[in-house]
């Protein structure tokens, strides 16, 4: 496996997300996280009042959204046609929620872009990630995003190794990614597109495309 497989170009579909445009001229998809609250503003100023309403400082919240009245957002976030922001759903702001997207009861997102129908449902805590289309975290996983040494982020594949030169760094997961309960994303985490992680699993580094991670030393190919 080679450093191509975890570019932006390898891992996301960028019509399946308002924010494609973010992702232009860059290589990997973590070059996008210090940009998302600027951008969001940027981009938010220039939805149409039709299909968006700006509902506090920096909020753009489509009209065919759905919102529980439990749920706190804080700007900057862009919420999506169709989304769903359940009970108690915590956007702590830098956030775009895509089209069909689902954040669920109690769930945090922090600096993250979730592209079209990704679905975090369940007591999730997402922070300084990119959710590929349709990827979906089960109950109770999360993006550790700091690490224990307060060291800069590096991403770890099995021939090479990328400074990322973060601090704060979650995960970046591919196109219909699958993430089983209960699972921690450790920081540096990139799981290629239509990749499964078994529930309670601890993940660090990348997971090819098209694989299973069962644990650190059994990732399988898909049959």
């Amino acid at each position: 496996m080679s450093v191509e497989n975890i570019t932006i170009e390898q891992l996301y579909d960028l019509k399946e997300t308002i924010a494609g445009e973010i992702f232009t001229g860059k290589t990997y998809p973590w070059e996008v996280l210090p940009l998302i609250g600027e951008f969001i503003v940027k981009l938010g100023n220039t939805l149409s009042p039709e299909e968006y309403d700006k509902v506090g400082d920096n909020i753009w919240v489509a009209k065919t959204a759905s919102i529980a009245p439990t749920a706190a957002l804080n700007g900057p976030c862009i919420i999506g046609q169709n989304a769903e922001i359940r009970q108690c759903a915590f956007i702590r702001g830098n956030a775009i929620v895509g089209d069909g997207a689902v954040v669920g009861n109690s769930t945090e997102l922090k600096n993250v872009i979730l592209f079209n129908e990704v679905q975090v449902p369940h007591y999730n805590y997402v922070g300084d990630s990119v959710l590929g289309y349709k990827a979906h975290m089960g109950a109770g996983s999360i993006t550790s995003n700091v690490k224990s040494d307060k060291k800069l982020v590096v991403v770890h594949g099995e021939d090479f190794e990328v400074e990322t030169g973060m601090k704060k760094f979650g995960a970046m997961l591919g196109d219909h990614v699958e993430v089983g309960c209960n699972s921690v994303l450790n920081p540096g985490t990139v799981v290629g597109r239509n990749s499964n992680i078994y529930p309670l699993s601890c993940v660090r580094g990348v997971v090819p495309a098209d694989s299973i991670f069962k644990n650190r030393q059994e990732i399988v190919r898909k049959i």
